[in-house]
């Protein structure tokens, strides 16, 4: 009996155990998570962050590349009706070709006319076998903020 009891009681603090490590387990994911989310964020700042997780472009181009896609991010110096031309930070270019299901995408809706020459661009697609994109989605990016010079 005494046995039994002993036996219940074990049973029952690791029970309250486990329900309390699960408790304070979320309650410690919500509160790494709250500062991190995009959702409370105004346009603006949800940019700014989007350009910090992109950290270097090479990075997001090899990572979209392994996955099948291609991704090119920098400044458009050309386009048409049917392309854009952008160059890259390490000073090459990446032609994007448009298709009718190319989004044009900012923090609200966009269009073509939205890419002119000189703006900041991320472009997403599949890589052609000539090491072209086919846009399937352009995102509209703000230029990078020059360093205030500050005066000794």
């Amino acid at each position: 009996m005494k046995k039994n009891i002993i036996i219940a009681i074990a049973i029952i603090v690791a029970i309250v155990v486990g329900v309390g490590s699960f408790y304070g387990g979320m309650q410690y994911g919500k509160s790494k998570s709250a500062g991190g989310g995009l959702a409370n964020l105004t346009p603006e700042q949800r940019q700014a962050r989007f350009q910090q997780m992109a950290g270097g472009a090479n990075t997001g181009v090899q990572r979209a590349t392994r996955n099948g896609g291609g991704l090119a991010m920098g400044e458009i110096i050309s386009k048409d009706a049917n392309s854009v031309t952008v160059k890259l930070s390490d000073g090459g270019s990446k032609i994007a070709f448009i298709a009718t299901s190319t989004q044009v995408m900012k923090f609200a809706a966009g269009s073509l006319d939205d890419l002119i020459i000189g703006q900041n661009v991320s472009i997403s697609g599949a890589t052609n076998q000539d090491g072209s994109l086919t846009a399937q989605s352009i995102q509209l990016r703000p230029k990078p903020a020059t360093p205030a010079v500050t005066p000794q």
